[in-house]
């Protein structure tokens, strides 16, 4: 097992950083935010809480709750122009030093397209640099289901995203940025976890993660040691 000072060179050195969003990257969970939108708030919130625990599946939490809110295309597109997310502090600027220094920024969220590419375009991440899971609609609109062939919506999923990248890119190191279970998950593949609690702390990851922090000027910081 690597030591925190290994993993803090694995960070310095890394040719690609991946980010978790919700919670993370912008300081709501997404899929909250719509069911609040969609009079079902309370019920799904707790079935996220149940999800990001790691007590049940990541695909039977994600498919009970999008049951529940059955959310409509159009609703998804007013929830983005009403109540935007909302960027956690310190994220542009890590982002934007990460492609200074020619480091390739990935979003791997079990959250939603639609959102996350929202959250990708305000950080100048391409949006082939986006993998989240994709909400179907019907031709009138209403909900159709989601797209269960996407790696990010299944337990695991976050890994599967980093093994391709390694095969797409060749990259040597690669590091995962999350809140939650899913993103400790994905490492290995990942060379090196960061576990965040800026936005929300969960136990199991603040007593695992050998690296846990609260603000991204953090990692700025390790950023202008070298």
């Amino acid at each position: 097992m690597a030591s925190l000072m290994e993993l803090k060179e694995i960070f310095r050195s890394a040719d690609a950083v991946c980010f978790d969003v919700d919670s993370t990257v912008i300081r709501e969970e997404g899929i909250d935010e719509l069911a609040k939108f969609c009079g079902v708030g309370d019920a799904v919130a707790e079935m996220t809480r149940r999800a990001m625990g790691g007590t049940v599946t990541f695909k039977a939490a994600l498919t009970a709750r999008l049951g529940l809110i059955r959310p409509s295309y159009e609703q998804v597109q007013k929830l983005i122009s009403d109540n935007p997310p909302q960027l956690t502090p310190g994220i542009r600027e890590l982002v934007s030093r990460l492609h200074q220094r020619g480091v390739q920024v990935f979003l791997v969220s079990g959250g939603f397209q639609s959102i996350v590419e929202h959250v990708a375009s305000q950080l100048n991440i391409p949006t082939a640099n986006v993998f989240a899971n994709r909400l179907k609609f019907y031709f009138n609109g209403e909900y159709a289901g989601f797209d269960e062939t996407q790696p990010t919506a299944e337990s695991g999923g976050k890994g599967k995203v980093i093994t391709h990248l390694k095969e797409q890119f060749h990259f040597k190191k690669v590091v995962m940025i999350g809140d939650g279970a899913t993103d400790m998950e994905a490492c290995p593949p990942g060379d090196c976890f960061i576990g965040f609690g800026g936005n929300v702390v969960r136990k199991q990851v603040k007593e695992k993660a050998k690296w846990y922090i609260t603000h991204f000027d953090e990692l700025l910081k390790e950023l202008e040691e070298r």
